[in-house]
């Protein structure tokens, strides 16, 4: 196996191809955060990977993927393929759940549609559902209020005036829908994804300590999200430049979570 391109803190960058990378790595993970070029416009990076569904599925049992409904219709067939099937029920021992990303200011390239202010990230699992690692975050967001409360009709028994404090709204699980600000007008990497919307998702599938991917890494986000709360990451990125904006970034450090 060659040598990281950085290794510092509990996370990795290897350059390369996953393609390439990942057998030569030798390891597996407890799961993977997947952000493939979803071909929609002709620019030169982004075209789709063939075949790198095949190599992230060699590796771990279970992902997180971003895309569009577009790319994922266009490579359900990979998907099929390498035993990972998208489906809102259970097919065989096989199930995804997805999960919305709403975004502050949204993209497009078209005048004539609908602008689209989020961006889809699906959960995909082989196995038992019980055997699989899913651990739900809970939002702390209970909000106390003072109720006032008039005094009762004299047919029900006069009580007076009164008050009581009420506390509504968490913890609840958290919802399918996450707002998370883009990184627009701050990104290193053109499609990069803030923390915001990878800690949840890394909260859900990996256990603290445990490994996660990231096999297109970009500026490496993944990493940065996974030091923070608690956990290792290796991430694999193709362009040597981005590789070393991703490593000065890494060099800068986060706090740690706990």
């Amino acid at each position: 196996m060659s040598a990281p391109y950085y290794s510092g803190d509990s996370v990795e960058i290897h350059l390369g191809d996953c393609r390439e990378v990942l057998p030569a790595l030798g390891r597996t993970f407890d799961a993977a955060i997947c952000d493939p070029p979803y071909g929609s416009t002709s620019l030169a990076w982004d075209r789709w990977p063939t075949g790198w569904v095949q190599a992230v599925g060699r590796v771990t049992e279970a992902m997180w993927c971003f895309g569009s409904l577009r790319m994922f219709i266009a490579h359900g067939g990979e998907f099929a393929g390498a035993d990972w099937y998208l489906s809102h029920d259970v097919i065989g021992q096989f199930e995804v759940d997805t999960a919305v990303w709403e975004k502050h200011n949204g993209s497009g390239f078209t005048t004539d549609r609908i602008r689209c202010v989020h961006e889809l990230v699906s959960h995909w699992y082989r196995g038992a559902w019980a055997d699989v690692r899913h651990e739900v975050p809970v939002t702390m967001d209970a909000t106390k209020r003072r109720v006032r409360r008039k005094a009762r009709p004299a047919h029900t028994g006069d009580v007076g005036n009164s008050s009581y404090v009420s506390e509504d709204g968490g913890p609840r699980l958290l919802t399918s829908v996450i707002s998370a600000r883009s990184e627009h007008g701050r990104a290193m990497h053109p499609t990069q994804k803030p923390v915001a919307i990878l800690t949840p998702l890394i909260e859900f599938a990996v256990p603290p300590g445990g490994w996660i991917l990231d096999p297109m890494a970009g500026s490496c986000s993944t990493a940065v999200a996974a030091r923070l709360t608690g956990r290792h990451a290796v991430c694999i990125e193709a362009d040597e430049a981005m590789c070393e904006k991703a490593a000065r970034r890494l060099d800068q450090g986060v706090l740690p979570m706990g």
